[in-house]
């Protein structure tokens, strides 16, 4: 490959001439034809992707003018489809029939953190009921010695009543 100073790239175009005479004229030439020049760059490889991609991708105000244009056009074929059901209810078709619709049947509830707080109350509560509690047996048998020890507890506490009532002499059991 022959080298020229200053110059690497592609050394092998293929050309396709318009005109017998284009090629007679490009014969007649001397030295090496350029493509690509300084003055006139020729992108290829990388950098032609790059400014492909460039060229397909819009901007980001381009793209909000596209978004707002498409929401408008959305919002005004709602608002016809709306009113469209709206002359229609009411009236039967042309067998008779009237067509129910949801609309109106069952209000929404309003998002306040008194109901949110109520739906979280109402998901604990199931959850509660779904934990299982004394799973194992060594947990069953935990359960009832801790029982067991409270009515020990309470059952203490209650004689120590009895006697200082006794003590007071306000106690008459019969």
């Amino acid at each position: 490959m022959p080298s020229l100073p200053g110059y690497s790239g592609f050394w092998v175009a293929h050309v396709v001439f318009q005109r017998p005479s284009g090629v007679a004229a490009t014969l007649t030439l001397k030295g090496p034809l350029l493509v690509s020049t300084e003055s006139h760059p020729v992108r290829s490889g990388l950098h032609q992707w790059i400014s492909d991609y460039a060229d397909v991708v819009a901007g980001p105000e381009a793209l909000r003018v596209e978004v707002d244009m498409f929401m408008e056009a959305y919002d005004k074929k709602i608002a016809e489809e709306e009113a469209k059901a709206k002359e229609k209810e009411g009236v039967p078709d042309e067998e008779g029939w009237m067509k129910v619709t949801r609309q109106g049947q069952r209000p929404v509830l309003p998002r306040t953190e008194a109901t949110s707080l109520r739906v979280l109350e109402r998901e604990r509560r199931k959850w509660a009921l779904k934990e299982l509690l004394n799973f194992y047996a060594w947990q069953h048998h935990e359960t009832k010695m801790e029982h067991l020890a409270q009515l020990d507890k309470k059952f203490e506490e209650n004689k120590q009543r009895i006697e200082l009532l006794r003590a007071q002499s306000k106690f008459q059991p019969y």
